[in-house]
């Protein structure tokens, strides 16, 4: 489904060349749960904006469902990102002047969805996530949890094939990160294809592999021996 090849990024200034990635070959397969972990400034967010199709490679390769991503112009970048890919932020990033339900609704509008369609996929993730009663509600007026939760179903009401989350559960506490984490791993289950960034060994063990990224460069990847299975 994704293959990185080669990849590097970097900052020229006057005198010198700055590498934030450094030779990544990456390959994810449909289904994958896949955490990537590391120090700060490792990396691991540009890793995460370059497969998201937000930021491109300085050098290399990027196929997304054998699709050669390097070669594609902005606007089929945009299309791509828009039916395939949802985007999950620590700073949630949902809009102040929207209510819940139209910050759920946010998406389908981009992608041109009906209207009666529209009311009847946010009704079901409202249902889903158990925030009909909210759904008038401002952002400012929900906790940091339900917050996170608004994001999560903005970010997979469109069915994405591959679900980006970057830091997820970093400014919740560890209930509702628990919360959270546990709605990811249903949604693989049912077949979402999942890349975390993540601090928390904790949050590590939902996956089914570890990806540990050094200075810009994979140190290590590896099967996840410590898996949580949840109760569905």
């Amino acid at each position: 489904m994704i293959k990185l090849q080669d990849v590097d990024k970097y900052v020229d200034s006057k005198f010198q060349r700055t590498f934030i990635l450094k030779g990544i070959d990456l390959e994810v397969d449909q289904g994958e749960f896949v955490t990537i972990m590391g120090p700060s400034g490792a990396g691991k967010s540009t890793v995460m904006n370059i497969i998201g199709m937000l930021d491109n490679p300085s050098e290399g390769q990027y196929y997304f469902l054998d699709e050669p991503v390097h070669k594609m112009k902005d606007r089929k970048k945009s299309d791509m990102h828009k039916h395939h890919i949802g985007f999950i932020f620590q700073a949630y990033h949902l809009i102040d002047e929207l209510t819940v339900y139209e910050n759920i609704e946010t998406p389908l509008l981009y992608k041109g969805v009906k209207s009666a369609q529209r009311k009847s996929m946010v009704a079901e993730m409202l249902d889903r996530f158990q925030m009909v009663a909210k759904k008038d509600l401002f952002p400012e007026q929900l906790s940091g949890g339900q917050q996170q939760l608004v994001g999560v179903a903005r970010a997979i009401i469109g069915q994405p094939k591959l679900l980006l989350a970057d830091e997820p559960t970093g400014n919740l506490h560890s209930e509702q990160g628990a919360e959270i984490m546990d709605i990811f791993k249903k949604l693989n289950e049912e077949g979402m294809t999942i890349i975390q960034v993540t601090h928390s060994k904790e949050n590590a063990k939902y996956g089914s592999r570890v990806i540990n990224l050094v200075d810009g460069q994979i140190e290590s990847d590896k099967r996840n021996t410590e898996q949580i299975n949840i109760e569905s």
